[in-house]
């Protein structure tokens, strides 16, 4: 990490010739532009950058499309500016040369753009800081490796594509021993721009893997699972390899992003954790997790953003398909662990292609609810969650958009704009897949329909 004026040193002696400035877009991705140090230095370190509006109303391809308040062709796409948080900057290690800042995103008048990820996690922290209390995230993201470059996978349409293993190397060090020279310059880089990586798993699927990092603040950790993201693809390009984050790559196990979230007081204190209580909850966590069971279901557009994060959903993958909390039970979408000031809960519903500030911001807002309203905890599931008859989450986009739209908790946390905007996102895609021919349907029906 460096500080404003190590990043003028640095400049000033040629070690820095660029600055990323760079934001989270609705899909989850580094967005933002390069920018020569001595013009950062000298005027964007002050006055922030300008980036087209359209940046948060288009789609996965950067089509512009139809429906978003904040931005069209009526509208003018007119200019947002990002303004750096200098808290967020660094070295960035993989890049010669290169520095990276995250921005909060403006317009003109100086106004936050509220329907951007980082301003609506922003709002919920500032909500739980109105209570005195303070958010602590720790993100696990699964990613799956392949021999292909991207580019020769694009070209093969993303078909036939070697994995970088042969069979289940779940904990295995022999089968994750071929990825390590990959492995080690991600988890390298990662902690040269800051991030405090804890170590490397072998995972289920073909190639897969998970890097884990410590937690943190939850806007940190957000800040940085963006960068990690972002960043692990242009390491494995470097490398000739690519690696997806997507929630369902094939018919095994899909990549899960599960999320574990915990509270302090603003003195510190462990504001989860009760030590006369048998379980270690204290009421609040427990009101807080009610929160969860009660609001998942309406909130799910924030932790399944995507057609295919449905897919990943199944009974018996360790995606959740019910409703339900249990003491370190794997079964469940709310799962419990820890003591003390470790006292937290982890959101095992979101997968890799979810957006983490939306996620967040969802746990917040839902645990919320569940303290204000003073909701009681049901009993911890014990067993399988999977054959338990509880409610199950939304199976579809499509379902999962049209309880996003009827909750109230979401208007009330969010905003009015910001659920229409997520909402639109949602349409959008919908309307893209419901238009195309896919594979499947072409084997299916060529010849035998």
């Amino acid at each position: 990490m460096l500080t404003q004026t190590e990043l003028e040193s640095l400049v000033a002696s040629g070690d820095i010739d660029t600055v990323i400035v760079a934001f989270c877009d609705m899909q989850g991705r580094l967005t933002g532009k390069r920018v020569a140090s001595r013009l950062f230095v000298e005027d964007v370190a002050a006055h922030g950058a300008e980036c087209c509006n359209y940046l948060l109303a288009v789609d996965v391809d950067m089509n512009t499309v139809d429906g978003y308040a904040m931005s069209s062709w009526e509208t003018g796409y007119g200019d947002m500016v990002m303004k750096p948080d200098f808290s967020t900057l660094r070295l960035i290690p993989w890049l010669p040369g290169t520095a990276l800042v995250m921005a909060d995103l403006f317009w003109l008048n100086g106004n936050p753009v509220t329907q951007a990820p980082r301003s609506i996690l922003n709002r919920q922290i500032e909500r739980l800081a109105e209570k005195g209390l303070v958010p602590y995230v720790g993100t696990e993201l699964e990613f799956m490796v392949f021999d292909d470059s991207y580019r020769d996978a694009w070209k093969a349409g993303y078909r036939n594509l070697t994995a970088a293993t042969d069979y289940n190397v779940d904990y295995a060090m022999l089968g994750s021993t071929r990825m390590e020279p990959l492995l080690r310059d991600i988890r390298l880089g990662m902690i040269g721009a800051g991030l405090y990586c804890e170590g490397v798993k072998g995972e289920c699927n073909l190639g897969q893997q998970e890097i884990a990092f410590r937690y943190d603040h939850a806007r940190v950790t957000c800040d940085n699972h963006t960068i990690y993201k972002n960043g692990a693809k242009e390491i494995a390009d470097q490398h000739g390899k690519s690696l997806t984050f997507m929630a369902k790559f094939d018919e095994r196990e899909g990549n899960s992003c599960h999320i574990h979230i915990s509270l302090r007081g603003d003195d510190g204190s462990a504001v989860f954790a009760d030590p006369d209580d048998p379980e270690g909850m204290s009421p609040m966590f427990r009101s807080f997790i009610a929160g969860q069971l009660a609001t998942l279901r309406e909130l799910t557009l924030f932790y399944a953003p995507n057609i295919n994060s449905y897919k990943r959903f199944v009974e018996g993958s360790f995606a959740p398909t019910a409703i339900a909390w249990g003491m370190d039970n794997r079964t469940c979408a709310v799962r419990v662990v820890g003591h003390g000031h470790g006292m937290r809960m982890e959101c095992r519903a979101p997968g890799g292609d979810v957006n983490q500030y939306l996620a967040v911001s969802a746990l917040i807002a839902g645990g919320l609810h569940g303290i204000e309203e003073e909701l009681e905890l049901p009993e911890a599931l014990e067993g399988n969650a999977y054959t338990s008859g509880a409610e199950r989450l939304p199976t579809t986009l499509s379902e999962a958009a049209e309880l996003f739209a009827k909750s109230q908790v979401a208007r009330a946390a969010f905003g009015d704009d910001v659920v229409e905007h997520y909402l639109n996102n949602a349409r959008v895609e919908l309307a893209a897949f419901n238009a195309a021919v896919t594979d499947w349907e072409r084997v299916r029906g060529f010849e035998r329909l």
